[in-house]
């Protein structure tokens, strides 16, 4: 069985980018293993949706042909 990508959306593309510079910038000087935590998950967040808009099929919806 291949590996199938689930389409992502772009608030969870967005969601990572900000939770990540919040994670670095606010939590981490406070707390070096929250923000590491933290910063790791929003990474990993990052990658995936990168990997998902790299591999995953466009939604048949928006790919409609205009006539």
């Amino acid at each position: 069985m291949a590996f199938k990508p689930a389409p992502l959306n772009t608030a969870f593309f967005a969601t990572s980018i900000i939770g990540f510079m919040v994670s670095v910038f606010y939590i981490y000087p406070q707390s070096m293993p929250w923000g590491t935590a933290f910063g790791l998950v929003f990474s990993l967040m990052f990658i995936a949706s990168l990997i998902s808009m790299r591999q995953a099929k466009p939604i048949p919806q928006l790919t409609k042909k205009r006539k």
